[in-house]
């Protein structure tokens, strides 16, 4: 059953530009759309969630969604909203990323059912490996004049913008690949749509263009908003970069936090681009949020649902548990129940010594820990005095001078946590 996917993206604040009569064209029949995906990394990260939330919905809706891995395009880079152009990978490397893309896009779309609407995935470096140059340039390039290359923003943007630079040829071809990209999966595939973020819009037109010169026929084109933050700052980073879609490269507890302390303002648009989420039951969230924001039910249910789509249902009970410990009354027996990794992921950036277990054997004296074997403290005496406004904590219990600690004090049998106040932490580790 086809639903109408145009007015789905609508209330959800995911439609920027749309060709005319691309939603007539939707409620047809079933059709094929595709987003391209840039392979230059082994992992997705969120700013990539816009487009592949895309394609869910769009096969949600009834329609056949294609996953394209830029693995020609990936050794050109786009013009598109970039300053330099990008490194250039070798093709073991792509393809390497691009099965680990695959899995990742695989937690969205359907790619095994069988169904008529089953996702695939596509490499524009198989249909491009063998096109020689003469031949693009002969049956590509005479279509499109460079008068209307010229016109893209994203070639004005690096020409006439602040970079010094220009754009090389290489780049400044990058629309045609791309255009001829859309033609051959209009052509081999079916494929009579093309969605992406808003920078691409003029890329996603020549790709019509030479539908409509070469093919004959009618592409249509589909762009959403690029995602921005309320307070200015960049979407998608965090402190330490990028917020990966790979558990390896940013922790699912990291993950979490990411979505969980995003402003009332922005959690009350994400919930409807990120999540899958309903449009009564999202309305009901907001409801409920809704003069009691410091219980932040908008952000948790945000951070629950993406989570979950990205990570599981495990990985997101172990990272609501160690976000919650760290405001648990019960923090000190929470702590030792969680596993090494999520133990460290919540303590990453926390400054720490590494001490031998032998420190540990007969006890390590607290001011040792505080400064003696360490650099928390700056010195014994600076130790003596936090101890005496009962200002320390080790693994969350207040403690005196003359405590020890001992073996079984250690956190996985191989940290501890020692605390002045509610913000200085510190990380023993055990070597």
């Amino acid at each position: 059953m086809i639903k109408n996917f145009v007015e789905e993206l609508q209330w959800r604040g995911m439609v920027h530009d749309v060709m005319p009569h691309t939603e007539e064209h939707l409620m047809e029949a079933m059709r094929s759309a595709y987003v391209g995906f840039d392979p230059t990394a082994d992992s997705l990260h969120i700013g990539n969630l816009v487009p592949i939330m895309l394609l869910a919905h769009f096969q949600r809706s009834g329609h056949k969604p294609v996953a394209l891995v830029g693995g020609a395009t990936g050794m050109i880079g786009d013009p598109s909203g970039k300053s330099s152009e990008r490194n250039l990978l070798d093709e073991k490397t792509l393809r390497h990323n691009q099965e680990c893309v695959r899995n990742q896009l695989s937690q969205f779309l359907d790619f095994t059912s069988g169904e008529q609407n089953e996702a695939v995935m596509v490499n524009n470096y198989d249909w491009m490996k063998d096109f020689s140059f003469l031949d693009f340039i002969r049956d590509v390039g005479k279509h499109i004049t460079v008068n209307y290359m010229m016109a893209k923003d994203s070639v004005k943007n690096r020409l006439f913008g602040e970079s010094t630079e220009g754009m090389s040829f290489t780049e400044f071809t990058y629309q045609l690949v791309q255009g001829y990209d859309f033609l051959h999966l209009y052509q081999n595939n079916d494929c009579s749509l093309q969605m992406g973020g808003s920078d691409q819009w003029g890329n996603i037109t020549t790709g019509t263009e030479l539908i409509r010169r070469i093919g004959g026929g009618k592409g249509y084109a589909l762009t959403c908003p690029l995602i921005t933050k309320s307070d200015g700052s960049k979407f998608g980073k965090s402190e330490g970069g990028n917020v990966w879609l790979d558990a390896k490269r940013t922790s699912p507890y990291k993950f979490y936090q990411y979505w969980l302390n995003t402003s009332d303002e922005d959690a009350a648009k994400y919930i409807k681009i990120f999540t899958f989420l309903d449009q009564k039951e999202i309305e009901a969230i907001c409801t409920e949020h809704d003069g009691q924001e410091h219980r932040k039910i908008l952000q948790k249910r945000l951070a629950k649902e993406v989570t979950i789509t990205v990570h599981g249902e495990e990985s997101y009970a172990k990272a609501e548990e160690a976000s919650n410990i760290l405001f648990s009354k019960t923090a000190a027996e929470d702590i030792k129940k969680i596993d090494e990794e999520t133990f460290l992921s919540i303590f990453e950036g926390v400054p720490q010594a590494e001490l031998p277990r032998s420190e540990f054997e007969n006890g390590l004296d607290i001011i040792g820990a505080l400064a003696g074997k360490t650099d928390f403290l700056k010195s014994n005496g600076e130790a003596r005095r936090a101890l005496k406004e009962n200002s320390v904590s080790v693994n969350f219990v207040k403690v005196k001078e003359g405590f020890m600690i001992e073996e079984n004090d250690l956190i996985n049998n191989r940290f501890v946590l020692v605390q002045r106040g509610k913000k200085n932490k510190y990380l023993i580790k055990v070597i």
